[in-house]
């Protein structure tokens, strides 16, 4: 299948380009660049590669097309707080557009990254589904995700099929390694100084997915029928997926030897606590979604991929692995302007 994949060089992207080309898909990529350069080691890149800012894209990126799938937007709160403005007009206002462009190119299919974080703050221990349960986004990122996904289901149609992944909290190896997310930063934490700090208690409770497993769901989302995914949401994750964060640093703490895990206690408990059920994708989708990663060997794999790169506190605190570090640095030395819009 001809697939354009928004967003291809950032963290999620780097890894499912190469994912989606040894499953025997032509691969178009569109990306703005904000972190085509953070690389700790080299990675695919694409002879069909577009650099464009998603609020720009023009109906020639799209053309020949049978899919997309969209990753690209400010990639979470922290970044959709750097300009709530700005995370309407490009998460929502730019994700729109994209949709209308792609059915008038004839794109077929378009996959849609969402986010769990729709759900914010759970008032139940049950576990959250896709169709039934509050959605209660507390921030711009969440907001936007739930009303673009809300806006694509509308714009579904006789020939264009719209479904959402929901990913968890992704974590694991990517070229464009991300260290502000929670997995990878307790492991990049244990690695780089040997010890672990938990200012919360350590039971709140966050769901998480190995990266190439969310790769996994993308790919399904292409693949499996259009009676099984055209209109439809799924939460992204495995089964027992849902941790809580003292399970999430024990086990960085286990798989970097020799480091250790200290609780505070300083926070007391995080009201940000839900767990999510996966029940619809593994059943509906298990003849496509075939997750194979846990914590525990996604953190040693992670620990190889440090080895590998030479991983250091220089990189794990810096711009090259931190978002919004990296925004800031582009936008301190005159290389993005006041709209995000990338100016060299």
């Amino acid at each position: 299948m001809r697939v354009l994949v928004t967003g291809n060089l950032g963290y999620i992207g780097t890894v499912l380009v190469p994912y989606l080309m040894e499953r025997g898909h032509q691969v178009r990529g569109l990306d703005v660049g904000y972190f085509a350069d953070c690389l700790l080691e080299p990675a695919t890149e694409l002879a069909d590669q577009r650099w464009r800012d998603i609020r720009d894209v023009e109906i020639g990126d799209l053309e020949g097309m049978e899919a997309v799938i969209h990753l690209a937007g400010l990639s979470n709160d922290p970044l959709g707080e750097f300009d709530t403005s700005l995370t309407e007009e490009i998460n929502l206002v730019g994700t729109i557009r994209l949709s209308e462009m792609a059915r008038q190119a004839g794109v077929r299919r378009f996959v849609y990254a969402s986010s769990q974080s729709m759900y914010g703050i759970s008032e139940t221990d049950e576990e959250l589904d896709e169709d039934q349960s509050i959605k209660n986004p507390l921030t711009a990122y969440a907001r936007t995700k739930w009303e673009a996904e809300v806006a694509l289901m509308s714009d579904r149609r006789a020939g264009f099929e719209v479904t959402a992944m929901r990913p968890s909290t992704v974590f694991g190896s990517s070229a464009r390694l991300r260290c502000d997310i929670v997995f990878n930063n307790l492991v990049a934490s244990a690695y780089t100084s040997g010890a672990i700090e938990v200012k919360s208690d350590g039971t709140p409770r966050r769901p998480a997915i190995h990266v190439r497993d969310a790769c996994s769901a993308f790919a399904a989302g292409l693949e499996a029928p259009a009676s099984l995914v055209d209109g439809r949401a799924f939460n992204v994750g495995v089964s027992g997926g849902n941790h809580t964060i003292r399970e999430l640093a024990d086990t960085a703490g286990e798989v970097v030897q020799g480091s250790k895990v200290v609780y505070t206690g300083e926070h007391g408990s995080d009201s940000r606590t839900y767990s999510v059920s996966f029940s619809r994708i593994l059943s509906d989708l298990g003849d496509y979604y075939r997750p194979e990663w846990s914590l525990t060997n996604g953190g040693q794999d992670l620990c190889r991929f440090f080895d590998r790169v030479e991983f250091n506190l220089e990189t794990f605190v810096g711009s090259t692995c931190n978002r919004l570090r990296r925004l800031e640095e582009l936008a301190s030395t005159g290389r993005l302007a006041d709209d995000l819009r990338r100016v060299d």
